[in-house]
């Protein structure tokens, strides 16, 4: 059996990528690192379909594989696209970067990769960021006028509209967001593990002093005493009423009854039963003519 080879290494190194692709780029280039075990090249915005092309037919990163979006507010450019591309030849990934605002579109890579169109629109219904050359720049995970961008840091968890089948109307009618309740914090630690704050209710409690034990130092303090025991021989309620004396006799119990009387033995014995259970054989009739 003959033993088949392939081009792409089981095991990729980072060993001189990062230095051999940043020399590449040159001025495309804004910053380059290694994190996380991962080579991430962040580049220009306007240069990035020159930087990925370079690395797709000078370096061998022949597949787009994602385009993903992160969101920092306080950044004056807030969004981040992330190109991930991988080499086949090379068995390797790397991380190209590019920064844009609100109003700052960034150009489509539709051009290199056709799988682009859908990765854009899908940063683009998430986040809002613009994709300049994309001819169809659509919504593609929300709903039918939907607005705003939902991974939005300042977007709520809740939205804003939700959406439910009416009865009354037979199809599905949007709504502004009613919670019945706010959200809420719950904490699942057992109190028998020790709180290190007051449980709701316990701050009513009243809790007596364990270390002071109490004493009785008078005979007034337990309820022991003369005058006390005075009122316990005291009967609080009256006797119970005497009989009156009417000279009738009271009624004795019923003699115990049956409710049928007894059977009188019976005189019989026991037969046998053989001839009871066997079938009576028939006398045979005699047809006319016969003996005649």
């Amino acid at each position: 059996m003959a033993t088949v080879f392939h081009p792409a290494p089981k095991i990729s190194s980072n060993e001189g990528v990062q230095a051999a692709l940043s020399g590449a780029l040159g001025d495309m280039l804004v910053s380059a690192k290694e994190e996380h075990g991962e080579i991430v090249l962040t580049v220009a915005r306007g240069a990035i379909e020159d930087a990925l092309r370079l690395l797709r037919d000078s370096h061998d990163y022949q597949q787009l594989m994602e385009i993903a979006g992160a969101d920092y507010p306080g950044r004056p450019e807030r969004f981040e696209v992330v190109y991930m591309l991988l080499s086949l030849t090379k068995n390797h990934r790397i991380m190209v970067k590019v920064t844009a605002a609100e109003d700052t579109p960034v150009p489509t890579v539709t051009t290199l990769w056709p799988n682009a169109g859908w990765l854009e629109r899908e940063v683009f219904d998430m986040y809002g960021v613009l994709f300049d050359g994309n001819t169809d720049l659509r919504r593609i995970l929300t709903d039918y006028g939907f607005e705003g961008h939902p991974f939005r840091k300042d977007f709520p968890l809740t939205g804003y509209t939700e959406l439910r089948y009416s009865e009354d109307e037979k199809r599905v009618v949007y709504e502004p967001v009613d919670l019945p309740q706010d959200l809420r914090q719950f904490d699942f630690m057992s109190p028998w593990e020790g709180a290190d704050y007051v449980l709701p209710g316990d701050e009513k409690a009243v809790t007596p002093p364990v270390d002071e034990p109490k004493t009785t130092e008078k005979k007034s303090d337990t309820g022991a005493g003369e005058k006390t025991n005075g009122k316990a021989a005291e009967k609080k309620s009256a006797p119970p009423p005497a009989k009156k004396a009417t000279g009738r006799k009271d009624p004795e119990a019923p003699e115990p009854t049956e409710s049928r009387p007894a059977r009188k033995p019976r005189k019989a014995t026991a037969r046998d039963t053989k001839p009871a259970t066997e079938p009576k054989k028939r006398a045979s009739r005699k047809k006319k003519g016969d003996g005649e």
